[in-house]
């Protein structure tokens, strides 16, 4: 069992949510998306929030700032949560206008609030899950995303809040979080959406 929830949280490592998201939106979007507008999203999107975050990693674990990519302690996710708050401020500014998408664009302003919030509460001595922040975060764009384009997506919907409460549980039986954190983690990411979908639903 302690295998499975480590796969599982490996599998579903918030890294992976910026670019899971910019791709459920070109997969479920009804609108024409021609591969440039696809690839001028996707690829700069995929090396800023998941090659550029795992470089940082191995430079902040060689500087003895961070331990683990699950980053354990407090003060671990600093520098971490910084580095990724500049980062989606640059696809925000730089990369998104250049082939801009509505929704693509107000998914990401929620994931930067996500940030700033779990960062926020780190000065407050509270690790929030981040792992919960990201799927909670996914969860909301993709139920979004449904209304938004008059989809049924009620099989992957129910998927995902099925994996959201597997990996709540694998967090709390990993001793990674209380259930505070969890708790706190998952309304971040999902309320972090919510907040958003008014300038683009």
């Amino acid at each position: 069992m302690k295998l499975f929830f480590k796969i599982i949280s490996h599998l579903f490592h918030p890294i992976f949510v910026p670019i899971a998201g910019t791709i459920t939106y070109f997969v479920i979007t009804p609108k024409y998306s021609p591969l440039e507008l696809q690839s001028g999203n996707v690829l700069p999107i995929f090396i800023l929030t998941v090659i550029i975050p795992i470089i940082s990693f191995l430079i902040l674990k060689n500087l003895g700032v961070a331990s683990s990519i699950f980053l354990p302690g407090i003060n671990e996710r600093k520098y971490p949560l910084i580095i990724q708050i500049a980062l989606l401020l640059m696809i925000i500014i730089k990369v998104i206008p250049n082939n801009y998408i509505l929704e693509v664009n107000f998914f990401f302003v929620g994931l930067l609030i996500a940030t700033m919030a779990s960062l926020f509460l780190i000065f407050f001595k509270f690790k929030t899950s981040l792992h919960l922040v990201g799927i909670g975060s996914y969860l909301m764009f993709l139920i979004a995303l449904s209304i938004h384009f008059e989809i049924n997506l009620i099989i992957a919907i129910s998927l995902f809040t099925l994996l959201t409460g597997i990996l709540a549980t694998a967090r709390l039986y990993l001793n990674r979080h209380s259930r505070a954190e969890v708790f706190i983690g998952f309304l971040i990411g999902f309320g972090s959406q919510l907040l958003t979908i008014k300038f683009w639903l």
